[in-house]
């Protein structure tokens, strides 16, 4: 996140001066490609590299230059999640941390609960059935990851998490009917946290606008940091900042909330759901 933040003003500072990405590269000894991957939060950043680059930029007074250089000290650090890095793949480590500075996620789900709303037996299924194989340590590494994710919606900053789930996420007995149960009772009492809200797409109502597949919203406080569609897929992942592709995603959700029961009514068809397992 701040890697974006910081790329963002670099970038700007950049083009405010006209000048090209291969003048700026030229600057600092590297490629064209490189800049481009910096300014994009790509890539991590030394300070001898930011300095030249706010020389080249015209920004020589010590007091403008210092936060900027504070910023790369910072952006460096690793995060808690670095601690799971032998579980965590580099495509996921991105959303993982984009996650922690979101200030609203808005998820759209058709197969899983989603990992923020995932009770641990529940994600012990969820890593079973994409890790067959997979040595007990390990499993029990990669829900350790999923638990740590959920403890941003317990802070001081906690983003608001709106999740709409598919029925089809409710009626499938992932790890059995005893761990959907108590999937089902881990829901009911996150819904009652004030930053998190969940509605059902029943099957009654056919068709609807997200049919094309489960996907993520993220929005962020911070003005320097665009709207981010997030896309899983088996062993990647697609990461939308384009102003239109959000644009057509944001609509798809609002009326996907529209088509969906309302959130007043989720603990009772989530009772109903439990009662029937």
């Amino acid at each position: 996140m701040l890697r974006i933040v910081l790329g963002t003003q670099l970038r700007r500072l950049r083009e405010k001066r006209h000048i090209t990405l291969d003048q700026a590269g030229n600057a600092i000894r590297a490629s064209h490609s490189k800049v481009s991957r910096m300014e994009n939060g790509r890539v991590s950043f030394r300070v001898r590299d930011v300095a030249d680059l706010l020389t080249l930029y015209g920004v020589r007074d010590e007091k403008d230059r210092a936060p900027l250089l504070a910023l790369v000290e910072r952006a460096n650090l690793p995060g808690w999640w670095h601690d799971y890095g032998d579980v965590l793949p580099t495509w996921f480590e991105t959303y993982v941390s984009l996650e922690e500075a979101a200030s609203v996620i808005r998820n759209y789900e058709v197969q899983f609960v989603p990992g923020l709303l995932q009770s641990e037996e529940y994600a012990r299924a969820v890593v079973r059935l994409g890790f067959p194989d997979a040595p007990e340590d390990e499993v029990r590494r990669r829900v350790d990851l999923r638990m740590a994710r959920q403890r941003i919606l317990d802070g001081a900053q906690s983003p608001h998490l709106w999740a709409v789930l598919d029925e089809a996420v409710l009626r499938r007995p992932l790890g059995g009917a005893e761990v959907m149960r108590g999937q089902i009772d881990h829901i009911l009492r996150m819904i009652r946290k004030p930053n998190v809200t969940v509605q059902i797409a029943p099957f009654s109502i056919g068709g609807h606008a997200a049919a094309g597949g489960p996907f993520s919203l993220l929005r962020f406080a911070q003005p320097d940091l665009p709207d981010i569609v997030y896309m899983e897929q088996l062993t990647s992942a697609v990461y939308l900042e384009k102003r239109t592709d959000v644009d057509r995603y944001l609509e798809v959700m609002e009326r996907l909330c529209i088509e969906a029961e309302p959130a007043s009514k989720t603990e009772d068809i989530l009772l109903r759901m439990r009662d029937a397992l």
